[in-house]
């Protein structure tokens, strides 16, 4: 039944994978029943799939095309190697204009750990920075 699944309905590998853990559910646990370790289903394997990945190009025009803090972040995003998450809980403190360094704190895994500032991104990250503190600074008067 399993194997005229795969075989001659082409059904998707998880529905497949889905119904003979069902058999197998209703035997073990509903029935009480051994399941005869000879059974041959073939099991569908499902296809890798290679990511889409943008090229440079791409991806620098999608960077271009964006503005502000937005833009700032994807750059961070690109030339660090920062996850999302990552960058959004980023603070002052966790920068390194000196050494050129981020400290990633609490990232995937729950684990710290060390990745590159790009230079280019130096200049306007200060600026955002002092933007920043200045909103700060009225938000306090």
């Amino acid at each position: 039944m399993l194997t005229h699944l795969a075989v001659e309905q082409h059904v998707a590998p998880s529905i497949q994978n889905q119904a003979l853990c069902a058999l197998l559910f209703l035997y073990r646990q509903v029935l009480h029943q051994g399941v005869d370790p000879s059974i041959e289903a073939v099991r569908v394997k499902k296809p890798r799939r290679l990511p889409v990945v943008l090229t440079r190009t791409e991806t620098t025009q999608v960077i271009r095309r964006m503005w502000g803090t937005h833009q700032l972040m994807a750059q961070l995003l690109y030339g660090s190697g920062l996850r999302l998450m990552e960058c959004v809980r980023l603070r002052v403190k966790d920068i390194d204009f000196a050494q050129c360094q981020i400290i990633v704190r609490d990232g995937k895994g729950q684990k710290d750990r060390l990745t590159m500032l790009p230079t280019n991104l130096i200049q306007p990250l200060q600026a955002h920075l002092v933007r920043v503190k200045a909103l700060h600074r009225d938000d306090l008067a």
